[in-house]
């Protein structure tokens, strides 16, 4: 197969799954069925199966990682949070999680697909392993952070629902509140180590490039800030105990500030990472 060909082609359908998979979650809980959400499972399994497809036929492209565009930046935003949602599977059935994942990583194609597939996204001074990993990592880390957050906005949901003392078929259709504890508290307790580890990357190659580990950047602060909020969260979870309905709105709160942190800090100042 043709690469260039070959990728497009793995792109297109992983958009086309990953389109099926948002559809079918949503209309599962439309019409209250989960048997449509566990088809959906399977659906995004595809897309992310096709998603790794694109990215290694995207890096034979592009002769290595390094040198990927700004397409398949936002691809591996996509295919993260498939990974992510995926693995959870694995730990616990709250299938109906997928009613936010499949929607995000959806729009995160929408977005893939109007973004250049030639044109390499890191700066020519930017080009290597490290900052790569720091990139890498640094989005794995924030989309497990959006994860928990998810996972929150399903508990409150799920907690009026059973406080109201209606069994509804929507409350017997979402996970328990438990088990979308136990999602936020794996979100939080991973999240926050590959997110620590991607900031620490970056800043060793900042003192290999710029002589400096702290650059006063706006998206440098943004991360940090990041870095901080959740790591009180699951620091609260830990040492205090924190959990449940607390903990699930906190999360949310922190998922909201930081969205608008970063919303006003990509279109209201300049930054090394404009990139991004």
């Amino acid at each position: 197969m043709n690469f260039e060909n070959g990728e497009l082609i793995f792109f297109a359908l992983a958009f086309f799954l990953a389109a099926l998979s948002a559809a079918g979650y949503l209309f599962s809980l439309l019409v209250k069925k989960v048997t449509l959400a566990k088809i959906s499972t399977w659906v995004l399994t595809g897309a992310f199966f096709l998603l790794t497809c694109y990215l290694i036929a995207a890096a034979i492209n592009a002769a290595g990682f390094t040198n990927l565009g700004s397409r398949a930046l936002f691809a591996f935003y996509a295919w993260s949070a498939g990974a992510v949602y995926l693995v959870l599977q694995f730990k616990t059935k709250t299938r109906l999680l997928g009613a936010f994942i499949g929607p995000l990583v959806l729009l995160f194609v929408i977005i893939a697909a109007g973004q250049e597939a030639g044109k390499t996204i890191l700066p020519p001074g930017l080009q290597s392993w490290l900052a790569t990993m720091h990139l890498a990592l640094s989005i794995v880390g924030e989309i497990l952070f959006v994860l928990a957050s998810c996972a929150g906005a399903m508990f409150i949901m799920q907690n009026s629902l059973l406080k109201s003392k209606k069994l509804t078929s929507m409350s017997r259709l979402l996970p328990s509140l438990g088990e979308l504890d136990r999602i936020n508290h794996l979100c939080l307790l991973w999240g926050f180590p590959i997110l620590t580890i991607g900031i620490l990357a970056g800043a060793f190659y900042a003192a290999f490039v710029w002589k400096d580990l702290w650059t006063y950047d706006p998206k440098v602060i943004w991360s940090f800030i990041a870095w901080v909020v959740y790591g009180v969260l699951l620091h609260q979870r830990l040492a205090l105990g924190w959990k449940g309905f607390r903990i699930a709105a906190l999360s949310c709160v922190a998922f909201l500030l930081l969205l608008l942190t970063y919303i006003l800090v990509k279109f209201c100042s300049t930054s090394l990472h404009n990139f991004i």
